[in-house]
């Protein structure tokens, strides 16, 4: 029997992959540290599971945890782009250094199989062609051009750039703290399975959503934020003009991706390292994501409001065909049906 380690086990997607293990029959055991400003009110463990409370960066706890563990999947980590850059300790401290002690504590205990959470934040903005067919990637965006409403990339002629899926082999550009920390996960990750023989992978998440999102917390992605401001009987407020274009992936789909990567890395060779895209292929806008959030709950037509956050990019989608090809993965949720479930679906207790 496969015996898995889970840090962050409690949180929304790490609790999604805990029940993916125990329907394999699976070994599970979790750590977290069940953060205020994520867990809203009291977690009740799931008693099929051994449950330890306790911070991924307490070289200890860590020492203890992973005991009698095959495989870990590392999920605890700082998420969103944050209110701003005071935040930058908090991410840094949660993600990086709690990336290093737990790989640390696994070198000397000769742990040598990794699943760890990465973002499609480490691209920057997505990937696009000019007019001409060229791949091209476009600088940051320019403040004045964001106070105008001149949200799309466009190219040295300002003609605008035409948004394509993105690929694993993508130059990396992180734009905010959260996203420099994610990509330094995955270099940790990297120089850990080199410099031990272990055998990791790095799961890009793009927009993760469903059932069992924390609500109320600026921390939380764009569906948190959307169903957080329905359920309050409010607009959700779409920024910019509502057209940024993302890839919406299910949660189940995101746990079921994270079983058959801990799978492959049973069966790969010494120091390997491998990153992959995880999400639906399915490309959709944020404003699409709004309005079927407040069709399918009967909630208020959503708002938009013009308004941006200097670190967010335009339009990220994945493609995830490396994750398909490689793993045999395949996502089992459309957008209808997981925005229709969504729209409804119970959230986390709510963030004070």
């Amino acid at each position: 029997m496969t015996s898995l380690l889970v840090t962050g086990g409690a949180g929304f997607i790490g609790s999604a992959i805990v029940d993916a293990a125990l329907e394999r029959g699976w070994r599970v055991r979790v750590l977290d540290s069940l953060r205020s400003d994520v867990h809203g009110a009291a977690v009740q463990p799931d008693p099929r599971v051994e449950f330890v409370t306790g911070d991924v960066r307490d070289r200890a706890v860590v020492d203890e945890v992973l005991r009698d563990i095959d495989v870990v999947c590392h999920q605890a980590a700082k998420v969103g782009l944050g209110v701003d850059f005071s935040d930058a300790p908090d991410y840094v401290g949660s993600n990086d250094l709690g990336t290093a002690v737990l790989l640390a504590a696994m070198s000397e205990a000769k742990k040598t199989r990794l699943v760890v959470a990465s973002s499609m934040v480490v691209y920057g903005e997505g990937n696009y062609r000019d007019a001409t067919g060229r791949s091209a990637r476009p600088e940051p965006r320019h403040v004045e051009d964001l106070d105008a409403g001149r949200f799309d990339p466009v190219d040295e002629q300002g003609e605008l750039l035409l948004p394509e899926l993105i690929e694993e082999t993508a130059p990396l550009d992180p734009r905010n703290v959260y996203a420099i920390t994610k990509l330094a996960q995955e270099y940790l990750a990297t120089s850990w399975a080199r410099s031990t023989g272990g055998r990791a992978a790095a799961l890009r998440y793009h927009n993760v959503y469903g059932p069992g999102m924390p609500q109320n917390t600026p921390y939380a992605g764009v569906a948190s934020l959307f169903r957080s401001a329905l359920e309050r009987g409010e607009a959700p407020r779409v920024f910019e003009d509502g057209g940024q274009r993302r890839d919406f992936v299910h949660v189940r789909d995101v746990a079921s991706a994270n079983i058959a990567a801990l799978e492959w890395t049973e069966h790969q060779p010494a120091s390997a390292f491998r990153a992959f895209n995880v999400g639906s292929g399915d490309v959709h806008t944020i404003g699409e994501l709004a309005e079927q959030l407040s069709l399918h709950s009967g909630g208020l037509s959503p708002v938009i409001t013009g308004e941006y956050r200097l670190g967010d990019v335009r339009h990220i989608t994945a493609s995830s065909d490396r994750l398909k090809s490689e793993l045999g993965w395949t996502p089992s949720v459309s957008f209808e049906d997981g925005m229709r479930e969504f729209a409804t679906a119970p959230l986390r207790a709510a963030v004070v």
